[in-house]
């Protein structure tokens, strides 16, 4: 991995408007970016979506956030990793739509696998659960959306949310606990 200070000069440099500083950012985050997005995948086994469709699809959301002040390369990732999830997300809702045929089997010459129902069905209700933990505890949805879907550590999202790593880790354990019991 690059240096990460490098990656935060290229991300300001490109907030500042600079374009040139966009053609050296994606070489440097190509690889983690496939990485996040294949740790996603693997999460939702029968996904249908390859690493590269996610991580490109990613990339044409990421170049249209003309309002992000990057603060560093951990709130980069972890933006990222927050819109692989809206693309997973989208993706379930379109597949489990009784308008587009959920319940037929699908083929696509494209891809060997398809999402089943039954995974498709589980990440709609973590999303759900997820929405109905930050109504009323917005850290602790955070903590998960940058855990799970993000893949930081406790220290990169301590990082990026700009507290303790023992605060994380202590809201993580019961955001886990809760969204255990939602969902179990």
């Amino acid at each position: 991995m690059p240096q990460s200070s490098e990656i935060t000069d290229l991300l300001r440099r490109w907030t500042a408007g600079e374009e040139s500083a966009l053609n050296g950012l994606v070489p440097l985050v190509e690889l983690e970016l496939r990485r996040i997005a294949r740790r996603l995948l693997r999460n939702e086994r029968g996904q249908s979506l390859q690493t590269t469709e996610l991580v490109n699809e990613a990339y044409l959301r990421l170049v249209d956030q003309t309002r992000a002040q990057w603060q560093n390369r951990a709130h980069f990732f972890a933006i990222s990793a927050q819109i692989m999830r809206r693309i997973l997300i989208d993706h379930a809702k379109r597949r489990a739509s009784v308008k587009r045929g959920a319940g037929a089997n699908q083929v696509s010459l494209s891809s060997v696998t398809i999402m089943s129902p039954q995974r498709s069905q589980e990440l709609l209700a973590l999303d759900e659960a997820l929405t109905r933990l930050e109504q009323f505890d917005a850290f602790k949805s955070r903590i998960v959306e940058l855990r799970y879907f993000g893949g930081l550590n406790i220290e990169e999202t301590a990082e990026v949310l700009k507290v303790a790593p023992a605060t994380v880790s202590r809201h993580w354990h019961l955001a886990k606990a809760w969204l255990k019991r939602e969902l179990g």
